[in-house]
């Protein structure tokens, strides 16, 4: 796949390795002249000195025949611009954008810019998963994590032993989809008896999720 880059700093240069040992073929923007060259030293992609929200620069690097553009510099207003760019003039196949400060990430998403990560929110979601949930495990994120898949043990002192699963008050927003049991799945309906030790998966939404760790932590 083609894949072009905005910004060669630090993480525009740990993307393109990664893209690169996964075998795809890579372009990397940067403003900075001697950082450029040290890019074009350290990775075997094409590296094009100049700014990333200047049109005729991304059509020399391709963005009109790029698969997924990612914009990764350190200045929002230079990645909102250079984002716009690739998706509504050039048509990239997929735009990813990361904004640095995080209370920007519904600004872009009003502008259109739909695939946004902000490392702030990931970490912070991180630690508030550790400390708020600990026993509640994300297995997948969901619409840009608006959702999450997650499971959960019930412990051995569970006040749902032997009870159907329709009896378990599950909040709103939130839906048990498989039980592992003893290594085996189960895929449960509202009649399914709950045991100690079951690991049960479900979809929350995420105003959701702490309400059901206390629904699946209830002890006897």
């Amino acid at each position: 796949m083609r894949m072009l880059i905005i910004g060669g700093g630090k993480a525009g240069w740990n993307l393109a390795r990664a893209l690169l040992e996964r075998r795809h073929t890579v372009g990397l923007i940067e403003k900075d002249r001697a950082r450029c060259a040290q890019l074009a030293d350290d990775l075997d992609a094409a590296v094009y000195p100049g700014d990333g929200t200047r049109v005729e620069l991304l059509e020399a690097a391709g963005a009109q025949d790029a698969d997924c553009v990612m914009v990764v510099t350190g200045v929002d207003q230079d990645n909102l611009v250079a984002a716009q760019l690739a998706q509504n003039y050039f048509h990239a196949g997929k735009v990813i954008v990361r904004v640095n400060d995080p209370r920007n990430t519904e600004t872009f998403r009003a502008l259109g810019i739909h695939n946004v990560v902000s490392s702030t929110d990931i970490l912070t979601k991180m630690i508030e998963q550790a400390a708020d949930s600990a026993h509640l495990h994300l297995i997948a994120s969901l619409n840009q994590g608006k959702g999450e898949i997650c499971s959960m043990t019930l412990p051995e002192d569970t006040a749902w032993a032997g009870a159907p699963l329709m009896d378990m008050k599950v909040p709103k927003g939130s839906l048990v989809i498989s039980i592992i049991r003893g290594g085996q799945l189960i895929i449960p309906n509202g009649s399914t008896a709950l045991a100690p030790g079951d690991e049960l998966v479900a979809v929350s939404e995420e105003k959701s999720k702490k309400a059901l760790r206390r629904t699946l932590s209830e002890t006897r």
